[in-house]
């Protein structure tokens, strides 16, 4: 197979990506906090209304990452990119008239357009950053991006959390006795309190669109020489990305990954709200979730692939989601909401492993079979749901264990799914 010519330095091309994986955690990380303030200012009556904002953001991602690996076709990487930017720009403008008319629909869809732009801005900077240099130490590239999205993620929730939720407490206990029109204005100026936010997100993302365009990011060339049909490991000539089991099988592994992932960090403050614990303490919970996560990264760096390979990781990183989900599950209080945010530790080396190990190989393949683990991203769409009904039949507690099985299929993708279809 001929090699995707890459540039013999390509430090530059990371720290552009490394600036775009900070705007997706930016702007993916700000739903946690969206959940609980969207509840109040749109007077939402339950948990599974309130996370359809993970769904409305999420499923994006599956409806347009097909066409975005068409569009990557005609664009290449580069213009991709600066598309998915201005996208994600229009569904940020939209969060104005939402705001100003507290209407949830009108915010939901604001966040599919959003998760459009994102879909497209991911199926190119991902194999991007993957194949920009030897594929073996892929994962600790992408670990080294997964500390911008984090670290924007932990500044996204700080920052957010304090204009939106500073007074969250005070104010529901006060919404329960203010008359009809008080209340209507106390909630019209929360509401309110994300149009200048949600601005500023949309101006910068159309100058990061500009910049883009004009920066000095090479056009990586993945279609293996333009060959018509692509050969596997053994030989065997591939006419199509659904011949590669281990493609396959790691669009479910992400599937599921993506889900347990926003479930521990999207879920945890309406957890700990469960619990009694005040919205003003509860806010910072997603903030621990990612501050875990930055740990496995940095861990990743230093090991990935010198003391451990990308397969091993993600054993290591499966077992302890097991250990820990069990762990939330039959221990109580603030322990249980540590181990849920230890859960950020056990997710984090997940996609830096599993998206390399998916695409190894495929070539000509290699912007289709991005799309396809791209779409994967709606587990975070489906099980974040799935929770929220769990929660209301059980309660929010039990309501983890729809992650235990989960983090088992991770850990026989880890082993074994990887390699299926692949003469080893």
């Amino acid at each position: 197979m001929t090699q995707p010519a890459r540039p013999a330095n390509y430090t530059m091309s990371i720290v552009i990506i490394g600036a775009l994986f900070f705007i997706f955690g930016f702007v993916t990380w700000l739903n946690g906090t969206l959940i609980p303030y969207l509840k109040i200012a749109c007077e939402l009556k339950t948990d599974f209304q309130a996370f359809l904002v993970v769904t409305a953001f999420f499923i994006a991602y599956t409806v347009m990452a097909i066409p975005s690996s068409l569009v990557l076709r005609k664009t290449g990487y580069k213009k991709g990119m600066a598309l998915g930017l201005l996208i994600m720009a229009v569904g940020a403008i939209l969060f104005v008239p939402a705001a100003s008319t507290r209407n949830f629909n009108l915010f939901l869809i604001g966040l599919f357009i959003i998760g459009t732009g994102l879909a497209l801005l991911q199926t190119a900077s991902n194999p991007y950053a993957a194949i920009i240099g030897p594929i073996e130490s892929a994962a600790m590239r992408i670990s080294i991006l997964g500390i911008c999205n984090k670290v924007a993620g932990i500044l996204a929730g700080l920052i957010f959390g304090y204009i939106a939720l500073n007074d969250a407490d005070t104010l529901i206990a006060n919404l329960q006795t203010m008359d009809a029109a008080t209340k209507e204005s106390t909630l019209n100026e929360l509401a309110g309190r994300v149009i200048i936010p949600y601005i500023i997100i949309s101006g910068t993302l159309v100058l990061l669109a500009i910049g883009i365009l004009f920066s000095g990011l090479p056009d990586m060339d993945d279609n293996g020489g333009g060959d018509e049909n692509q050969r596997s490991s053994d030989g065997a000539v591939k006419n199509s990305v659904f011949q590669f089991p281990h493609l396959i099988l790691g669009v479910i592994a992400l599937f599921l990954y993506v889900g347990v992932e926003v479930l521990a960090g999207d879920t945890i403050i309406s957890y700990g709200k469960s619990l009694g614990i005040e919205l003003s303490i509860a806010r910072y919970f997603t903030q621990a979730t990612l501050g875990f996560m930055l740990v496995g990264y940095v861990v990743g760096i230093f090991t990935i692939p010198k003391y451990l390979s990308q397969s091993n990781a993600l054993k290591i990183c499966a077992l302890l989601g097991i250990v820990f989900s069990v762990a939330a599950i039959v221990t109580t209080g603030y322990v249980s909401v540590g181990f849920i945010a230890a859960l950020g530790l056990a997710n984090s080396l997940m996609w830096p492993a599993i998206f390399p190990l998916a695409i190894t190989g495929l070539g000509k393949f290699t912007k289709i079979g991005s799309a396809l683990l791209i779409m994967a991203i709606a587990g975070g769409a489906i099980l974040p749901l799935m929770y929220g009904r769990l929660s209301e039949l059980w309660n929010s507690q039990q309501a983890y264990w729809i992650m235990v099985p989960c983090y088992f299929f991770i850990l026989y993708y880890a082993t074994k799914g990887y390699k299926a279809g692949k003469t080893i």
